[in-house]
């Protein structure tokens, strides 16, 4: 890997880790409820984390698609769980919107509305 490779991901990671960190004050600061804004990246957050090597269980999953099928490795479990993700991703975002719109409470005095 090129240094200015290396100097690329660093400062994207740097960045995002940046915006990413700020984002939900920042959407709190607009008035949107704190309860909502982390319902949102829940529902934004969950569908995905069975793509990320860095989950607890992937490595077990590798090893169990090993079993299946001898070539399977990081790439084959991805790309089979990628349309699932997809699917999952657009029918927790349906949902949360349609929670949203009807204004049902998120908890016990935690409504979806400020």
């Amino acid at each position: 890997m090129s240094d200015s490779t290396v100097t690329f991901i660093v400062l994207g990671v740097t960045v995002a880790v940046f915006v990413w960190d700020r984002l939900p004050v920042a959407i709190v600061a607009v008035g949107v409820a704190p309860q909502t804004v982390l319902a949102a990246y829940r529902v934004g957050d969950s569908p995905f984390n069975v793509l990320t090597p860095l989950m607890a269980y992937f490595p077990l999953i590798v090893i169990f698609a090993k079993r299946y099928r001898k070539d399977a490795g990081i790439g084959t479990v991805v790309s089979l769980m990628l349309p699932y993700a997809i699917v999952l991703s657009v029918l927790w975002i349906l949902f949360f919107v349609v929670w949203y719109l009807i204004g049902i409470p998120l908890g016990p005095g935690a409504p979806v509305n400020t």
